[in-house]
């Protein structure tokens, strides 16, 4: 059983794929082709943003979002501790603190609640994260933002394809931005990214930053990086949005029927998907105790997992020294013990699911 089929995935595209990558093959321009802005403008249409910008990963997307925001030493940056080590990883490589708000335990997304507290006269954004392909309170962190003149950036990594009042996720602040990492919801065949604004000028940043600078050839009128996106990843890309919305519904009903088969799971304690969103699902996890051993049941039984994440990053050893706390972490610190991922895709058959609910239903039951 795979925890992500990636092949099964290219097989039922393989045609479309193939025809994408030989185009560039033949063209032969591998570096900002004519993909680039084709995958672009095909973004811009999905999420309803008035501008993508395809960059060389999401990491890549974050860092490119806080340099066009000129964030940097001195400045603060309000984020969760529990999420992927690139969302912290780019408030330190401009310079700037990662300040790390508690979670809410029911869906491991920032505690909206406990941002306002956490704000000083030196903060200049906010990055909540989608965390597992849900979107975080937004509304509620983009008016907190406004009140204090802040930027918000959404760590869309896991969310692309998700919904929040009707509204995608990544067109849903200052600045959204998402991953095409293979595993991805929306993934390429290597590292790739966008970011996605609605602010021209923010736009036009990002561009000369994803190209060291450059607002011409040879001529650099601000600091910059090495930030393109492949073509072929781009035509990758291209060809899997032709059965994204298809993948994307699969996703959502796999994941109610996790909901539905693991509700009264002795054990189990699900997450929840909030009214007025959609989950996409980017990875399916559930929070359950003794997880060494369910994790090791699992594995004789065939049935892969994963941890994300199995430690907070205010104790990551690069950042317990670098970091700020802007609340008492208890729940983060609680989550990274208990969270288990299970296998998740849009090509995931319901037998196979039903088997993973079977072993679960016998193994994570606490024992007396």
């Amino acid at each position: 059983m795979q925890f992500i089929d990636l092949k099964a995935q290219y097989a039922a595209l393989k045609e479309k794929i193939d025809a994408r990558m030989q185009a560039v093959l033949d063209h032969g321009r591998y570096i900002m082709g004519p993909e680039v802005r084709e995958m672009e403008e095909a973004l811009e249409a999905y999420t309803g943003a008035a501008h993508c910008v395809a960059v060389s990963s999401g990491t890549e997307a974050l860092l490119i979002s806080l340099m066009a925001l000129g964030v940097g030493p001195g400045d603060e940056v309000i984020t969760t501790p529990f999420t992927f080590v690139s969302t912290a990883e780019v408030i330190a490589l401009v310079g700037a603190t990662p300040v790390f708000v508690d979670i809410e335990p029911q869906t491991c997304n920032i505690d909206a609640s406990k941002i306002e507290d956490a704000i000083t006269e030196k903060t200049r954004a906010i990055i909540p994260v989608s965390l597992y392909g849900q979107p975080a309170d937004m509304d509620e962190i983009n008016a907190i933002a406004e009140r204090h003149g802040l930027a918000v950036i959404e760590d869309g990594a896991q969310s692309f394809g998700a919904e929040y009042k009707g509204r995608k996720s990544c067109n849903l602040s200052t600045i959204g931005c998402t991953s095409f990492f293979p595993s991805k919801p929306l993934g390429c065949y290597g590292d790739g990214g966008a970011l996605f604004t609605n602010d021209e000028e923010l736009a036009t940043r990002a561009r000369q930053i994803r190209v060291h600078g450059q607002d011409r050839r040879y001529h650099h009128i601000r600091i910059g990086v090495g930030g393109r996106m492949d073509t072929i990843q781009c035509a990758v890309i291209l060809a899997k949005l032709e059965q994204f919305d298809w993948e994307v519904e699969q996703r959502k009903a796999i994941g109610a029927r996790y909901q539905e088969l693991l509700a009264d799971a002795p054990g189990v304690q699900t997450l929840t998907v909030k009214h007025d969103r959609t989950s996409v699902w980017g990875q399916y996890t559930i929070r359950v105790q003794d997880r060494d051993n369910v994790v090791e049941k699992l594995k004789e039984a065939g049935i892969p997992t994963a941890i994300h994440y199995p430690c907070p990053l205010h104790k990551q050893p690069a950042y317990a020294n670098i970091c700020r706390l802007g609340s008492s972490l208890a729940q983060a610190e609680a989550a990274s013990n208990e969270v288990l991922s299970l296998p998740m895709h849009p090509y995931l058959a319901e037998d196979d699911q039903l088997s993973i609910v079977r072993e679960i239903d016998a193994v994570a039951a606490p024992t007396e």
